[in-house]
């Protein structure tokens, strides 16, 4: 088994990390993994990077899988980190996996949602996201205890040996409204909260953003380490970003216009985009990041060494950079007033907050849940009796089907027979949201819009932080944990499984 530099520098020693991207290409062979190889064997032997960092279908494009490259870095020497996403593998699929990683010795996962899948064979490819990454981190901390089988399962109950997985995860401070912001943030508590190890942040360079999410922790008690994503940006590449083409990346117009006209010099900008990675290295540890995820197009071993060697030049005077890395985004939202000296945020929250509306649909969806659909609530006994009565009679299916339409009238149901509306203020993300995602929202969305529909859907996590803001309970989106859908409960009454017992929120008779 190799040894696991980054786990013993992240959570033993307290060093700052550094960690290298490789982004496989498509095709098992190719010039394009025989650079990448090249990379892995001079950070193994230069002893500079802690851990090589692979991309699980980037994107959402098909690749080669990272585990295959991962298995040839561990044998040159050094545990990588896999990328690991829930978007095209479903739940047994995953552990099993899983299962394989800790056979071959890696260790270290960043577990993600996944960019959603788009253009493969004859197509696009069909979204699974059986489990997403609130889950699948769940799952990974029960892994590691050793308890793998479900109790209900033939054979379940018994206890495995236990895997010894370090579960990184991401959270994308840079988003422009504070419904996604506040999104992200609670998602952070809930990802805490499952057994992730260690943080990634998304790409962005906005000093004040980056400060933002450590105050953040702070102030919540996540006293997790946290890795700032440091994207060496090309013309080419920025372009792409500040289309918002790339799910989760901000590239503001300003830092574009200033990347085109560095790109006009001989070396293409070159030096410019390496010293600016630099600096904000620089910036990063300054204000108490404990490492940097280095990343980019057609990046050199050399180049990144350089940027590393460079960034230590800055770090005596790091906090004389932070403006260089102010790249708001026009009307953006900051969860904190922003420290005059220092260019950086205080702790003083911002109280310019958006007041919603109480709208007339979702204020009769809680009388109604209120009334009848809580213990104690004047109607759940007589509910309760009345689905024990019908339940397995001849009744169960014209009023399960009068159940549905009912349903899909108000939120486009699409019969899961595991209702988790009440938990997401009466918003369906079976039908409603393109990941289906249970615990949060993705980092995908941008300018308020669903990652897979821009300018035609709203994210579903900015609308009910909207309706859950009117009532002021946006922050019981940072509660609890909705374990995945139950498929054995597919097309079946959800009411009648509520008041039964059989899903997911168990109500006891």
């Amino acid at each position: 088994m190799s040894p696991n530099r980054f786990r013993e520098a992240l959570l033993e020693k307290k060093q700052f990390v550094y960690t290298l991207e490789l982004v496989p290409g498509r095709g098992a062979k190719g010039k394009i993994l025989e650079e990448a190889m090249k990379i892995a064997e001079k950070a193994v032997k230069g002893n500079l990077i802690h851990a090589l960092s692979i991309t699980d279908n980037a994107g959402g494009h098909p690749a080669l899988f990272p585990n295959v490259l991962g298995r040839e870095i561990c044998g040159m020497g050094m545990n990588p980190v896999i990328h690991f996403t829930c978007k095209d593998k479903n739940r047994n699929q995953i552990e099993s996996i899983l299962y394989a990683l800790d056979r071959i010795g890696i260790e270290n996962l960043l577990v993600m949602t996944g960019d959603y899948p788009l253009y493969g064979f004859e197509g696009k490819a069909k979204p699974v996201y059986d489990l997403d990454s609130i889950q699948l981190l769940h799952l990974i901390k029960t892994m590691n205890e050793g308890k793998c089988i479900d109790g209900k399962a033939p054979g379940g109950g018994a206890e495995c040996l236990p895997t010894h997985f370090l579960k990184g995860c991401a959270v994308s401070p840079f988003k422009m409204q504070e419904e996604e912001v506040l999104a992200q943030y609670f998602k952070l508590c809930k990802k805490a909260k499952a057994g992730a190890d260690f943080i990634i942040t998304q790409v962005g360079y906005d000093a004040r953003k980056f400060d933002e999410v450590l105050r953040f922790m702070r102030q919540q008690g996540i006293a997790l380490p946290i890795i700032g994503n440091v994207y060496v940006l090309n013309r080419p590449v920025a372009k792409v970003m500040n289309r918002g083409d790339v799910p989760g990346c901000v590239v503001t117009d300003s830092l574009y216009r200033l990347i085109e006209e560095e790109s006009r010099a001989p070396d293409k900008g070159k030096v410019a985009r390496l010293t600016r990675a630099a600096k904000l290295v620089a910036v990063l540890k300054g204000i108490g990041y404990q490492g940097v995820h280095i990343g980019g197009p057609n990046l050199k071993y050399e180049d990144v060494e350089w940027l590393i060697e460079k960034s230590k030049e800055y770090s005596a005077a790091w906090d004389s950079l932070v403006r260089e890395f102010s790249f708001p985004q026009e009307k953006g939202f900051y969860l904190y007033m922003e420290d005059a000296k220092t260019g950086l945020n205080t702790d003083v929250p911002n109280f310019k907050r958006i007041h919603p509306r109480k709208k007339w649909g979702y204020r009769f969806m809680r009388f109604l849940h209120h009334f009848m659909f809580v213990p104690g609530a004047p109607l759940f006994k007589t509910a309760r009796c009345f689905f024990q009565k019908i339940d397995g009679s001849r009744a169960e299916i014209p009023f399960t089907e009068l159940e549905y339409w009912i349903k899909f009238a108000s939120s486009r149901c699409q019969r899961c027979g595991d209702c988790t509306l009440s938990e997401m203020a009466f918003l369906c993300p079976q039908s409603q949201c393109a990941k289906f995602l249970l615990n949060g929202q993705c980092g995908g969305s941008r300018d308020g819009w669903c990652e897979v529909f821009p300018g035609k859907k709203r994210c579903i996590y900015v609308r009910a932080y909207r309706r859950l803001r009117a009532y002021r309970e946006e922050e019981s989106m940072e509660d609890g944990y909705i374990p995945p859908r139950n498929w054995d409960l597919s097309g079946t009454s959800s009411w009648a499984n509520y008041f039964l017992g059989r899903d997911h929120q168990g109500i006891k008779q």
